[in-house]
């Protein structure tokens, strides 16, 4: 048995207790616990942030006679020409026959332009013998060239909703044509407006941006934090306004998920494979689905990119000599018709 007073006993040294953290390092441990978890928070709020609003989710009819419709669209033309801050060629325009035709329609302007780039168009669908009808966006074609940065998703809707009312009072058949932004609430009324829409055309529709202009990611928070003015506004190199930019993304967040439009003949999309600005993809998949929920056929086209055309392929500038076949080729378009390279 072991005599325990007989044991060698060995000696430990204790150990050194550990040196104490300084104030100041706990406290910059905490503060950056505290800002990642602010962090997740934030991000997870601006995923969730709602973007949509009733006024985004319904249209509002105005049951407008010839005499009506005609009086609301010159009321709007003349206050153009009234006033001192609205280009020249860039006014609303109303070409009308005198009379309610068999078919009317309707033209939407894009993102930072105006009228103007519907000329041509709207001449060869007059000359169709179509009433045609061309309101100039709000805040857009002003001699004040960043106006258009304080443009509201509400306003949009709500200007594309009064152009459409107009437009059923001057024709039997009525539709829209929607250049780039301007195909935003061109497709909105397309779904919210199935009283008047018969027909719908769009070209370059800027639905969602390329991913080399935002990821695909990135889009939600930016609109919330520019399209809500969270951030105050930045311009781009290209002269786009991110507050503006983010109002039609709003609007496209808000189309429906099966829309029903009885009346709807015919869906129809341009692109261009040369255009840096928008989802091409998302750009004919929008139409595409709307077609489908509405039982009728889609009709597409794209300009391969050797044509050199951009985002707009619309304006007579753009398209030179080119302008008279292009343009009829939007028109077969418009009207359901299988168009050919």
């Amino acid at each position: 048995m072991l005599d325990i007073e007989d044991a060698d006993v060995v000696a430990v040294e204790p150990a050194d207790p550990p040196a104490p953290r300084h104030p100041w390092l706990r406290m910059i441990g905490l503060f950056v616990g505290v800002l990642v978890l602010v962090l997740v928070v934030v991000v997870a709020a601006l995923f969730a942030w709602p973007l949509g609003s009733e006024r985004l989710r319904s249209g509002t009819p105005r049951g407008f006679d010839f005499a009506a419709a005609l009086a609301a669209g010159q009321t709007v033309v003349s206050a153009d020409t009234a006033d001192p801050q609205v280009r020249p060629e860039c006014r609303s325009r109303l070409l009308s026959h005198g009379a309610k035709t068999a078919k009317a329609v309707l033209l939407l302007h894009g993102y930072t332009s105006c009228p103007a780039d519907y000329a041509a168009l709207a001449q060869l669908f007059y000359d169709r013998g179509y009433n045609v009808y061309l309101p100039r966006a709000p805040r857009h074609g002003l001699l004040d060239a960043l106006a258009y940065q304080g443009i509201t998703a509400a306003g949009l809707v709500g200007y594309a909703d009064d152009a459409m009312s107009v437009v059923a009072g001057l024709g039997n058949e009525a539709g829209v044509v929607g250049s780039s932004g301007g195909g935003v609430p061109a497709t909105w009324l397309a779904e919210y407006r199935p009283d008047a829409v018969a027909h719908l055309l769009v070209l370059s529709p800027f639905y969602r941006p390329a991913t080399a202009q935002a990821p695909s990611i990135a889009i939600k928070p930016l609109v919330v934090l520019f399209g809500f003015r969270v951030l105050p506004d930045h311009i781009d190199d290209n002269g786009f306004s991110f507050a503006g930019l983010s109002q039609y993304l709003r609007i496209a967040a808000n189309y429906a998920d099966e829309p029903t439009n009885d009346r709807l003949a015919s869906v129809a999309v341009a692109t261009s494979a040369g255009d840096p600005f928008i989802d091409r993809r998302v750009a004919v998949d929008i139409p595409t689905a709307i077609a489908k929920d509405n039982a009728t056929s889609l009709r597409s086209y794209e300009f391969p990119s050797q044509l050199g055309l951009a985002h707009n392929i619309l304006a007579p500038a753009t398209l030179g000599p080119r302008t008279e076949g292009i343009d009829t080729m939007y028109f077969n378009l418009y009207e359901g018709r299988t168009v050919t390279p």
